[in-house]
């Protein structure tokens, strides 16, 4: 019952930050906060054994599968600074200030702080970058840092822990550590991509393509895992792939898995921002001696500590290899406001709160780790920080910043030319068949096959056109919309028969699967 109300309010709550200002992830974790001190509201504990394989999974793949496989290519070296050297940075100067600030932390428990809070979390940047439009190429960059830097801070975290549980942990064993992880990482998902491809190609129902679908993350990461690699990378490897050769799967099952998809990862983001603030009652326990002035002075200095060092790293690793001729001709002219909002947008999330419940109670010799209580307050408020401060004032940040709106005209122009060499080959290879007799067809319906064609290649050119005077709407814009009040007066006659006993349920869903494909077809989601 606990785990359905979690769901529940989590959605109700995040469906109702869509109509309003404020952040839905921030509404979520307010939210978090204030039920966790609800008389009779239990106890919710991350779990690392539950939060990273079973809910990282399917998150990372839709973010991936969102994202250009291409664009990421392009991208590929600010996304590595950040993905992997960020998070290193992050790691070393957070644990340095951590110890220097806090009395008695040691520096191997400090460094493991450091790791737990180095990544952003991709949860985090993608529902942002999603709300505030960002520029593409700013997207694309912190798309692909939060997809890959979970891994970075994940194989840090087991270093700087095994040498805090005294497991004599060194730098060239954690280097070693990392490379065998990043390259099994990527090996498995680069040997379970085709394969995987292959079979959703081949199965011929879209429900059982679908459910592959919902078990590829958890079957990538759990292999990886399984040879000690890193699940992240082998995820995000297989998911790329899929999503890059996504038009290879039939329509159905296209249809059904983006709805399948958007409403997983609405269930799971909601559940987990909210999860974030449920925590707090789990943390302020046993915090001992670090309470009042002392733990929120802790909190703030590593707060600002993480929210300066990501600056410290962003500009040097944005301008210095700009030094180099090539790179300047290759990527033009760059503002500062570009690297000002990737450093701004360094909201962390579940993924280090669940590393910091991974931290064993005890070490080696049998002693309590060493202010383990301490390392997740810290984690908390750093989470609770970052999500606060950085997310609330990144979008008015954007707007205040004015980048450069897109360019409708431009975009719809690039659509209406693809579409216009799509059309010529579509009309050449219609010919071709008809003019087959086995293909034969009456002159009513392959003058209709014509019109079609004709209408997805005219409704491009006509948004460029003029708008009604009326209503503003484009001459396509109009189309749409008689279409789908058309297709409504069909809809209201079937169930009207339906309920008068003409037609039976089985036939009525037939036909109203035919009108959801025609509507699915005519309009075009503008959201």
């Amino acid at each position: 019952m606990p785990l359905l109300l979690l769901v529940a309010g989590s959605a109700a709550i995040a469906a109702a930050g869509r109509r309003v200002p404020v952040p839905a992830p921030l509404l979520l974790v307010a939210a978090g906060l204030a039920v966790s001190y609800l008389p009779g509201v239990p106890d919710y504990t991350l779990d690392p054994h539950i939060v990273l394989p079973l809910l990282l999974p399917p998150l990372l793949h839709t973010a991936a599968t969102d994202s250009s496989y291409l664009d990421l290519r392009a991208q590929a070296r600010p996304v590595a600074l950040l993905s992997v050297g960020y998070v290193l940075f992050a790691t070393f100067v957070v644990g340095c200030a951590a110890y220097v600030i806090v009395p008695g932390l040691p520096l191997t428990a400090a460094l493991v702080l450091g790791a737990v809070v180095a990544p952003p979390d991709a949860v985090a940047a993608t529902a942002v970058a999603r709300r505030v439009g960002l520029p593409s190429r700013i997207t694309t960059i912190l798309q692909g840092e939060s997809l890959v830097n979970d891994a970075t801070a994940i194989t840090a975290f087991k270093v700087a822990l095994a040498a805090a549980v005294g497991e004599g942990a060194t730098w060239a064993g954690g280097i070693g550590e990392f490379l065998i992880a990043a390259v099994g990482g990527v090996g498995v998902g680069l040997v379970l991509m085709v394969p995987l491809h292959w079979l959703r190609t081949h199965l011929k129902e879209a429900l059982l393509q679908n459910a592959l679908s919902l078990l590829i993350p958890f079957v990538a990461y759990a292999v990886a895992e399984q040879v000690h690699a890193s699940g992240v990378l082998a995820v995000v490897v297989v998911a790329l792939y899929l999503g890059h050769r996504a038009w290879e799967v039939d329509f159905a099952t296209r249809l059904q898995e983006e709805a399948v998809w958007k409403m997983v990862a609405f269930v799971l983001e909601s559940a987990v921002f909210a999860l974030i603030g449920l925590q707090l009652p789990v943390v302020l326990k046993g915090l001992g001696d670090y309470e009042g002035i002392d733990a929120a002075w802790y909190a703030l200095a590593v707060f600002l500590v993480v929210a300066v060092a990501r600056f410290v790293w962003v500009y040097p690793a944005t301008y210095l290899p700009r030094l180099s001729a090539r790179v300047r001709a290759r990527e033009g002219d760059l503002s500062w406001k570009g690297p000002f909002v990737i450093g701004w947008a360094g909201m962390r999330g579940v993924v280090s709160l669940a590393i910091a419940f991974s931290i064993p109670l005890t070490v080696h010799g049998g002693e309590p780790f060493p202010e383990r209580n301490l390392v997740l307050f810290l984690t908390f408020t750093t989470v609770i920080g970052t999500l606060v401060v950085q997310g609330v004032s990144l979008p008015p940040l954007i707007r205040l910043l004015k980048f450069p709106a897109h360019d409708v005209q431009a975009e719809t122009l690039a659509e209406a030319n693809a579409q216009a060499q799509a059309s010529r080959a579509a009309e050449r290879r219609l010919d071709e068949l008809l003019a087959d007799d086995r293909n034969a067809l009456p002159t009513p319906l392959a003058d209709r096959l014509r019109t079609v064609l004709e209408r997805r290649r005219n409704a491009v050119w006509e948004r460029l056109g003029q708008v009604n005077p009326v209503t503003g709407e484009t001459v396509d814009d109009t189309y749409r919309r008689l279409s789908r009040e058309m297709i409504s007066a069909e809809r209201e006659v079937f169930v009207r028969l339906r309920d008068g006993r003409y037609i039976d349920d089985e036939m009525l869903r037939t036909l109203l699967r035919r009108l959801d494909l025609e509507e699915a077809a005519a309009y075009r989601e503008t959201t």
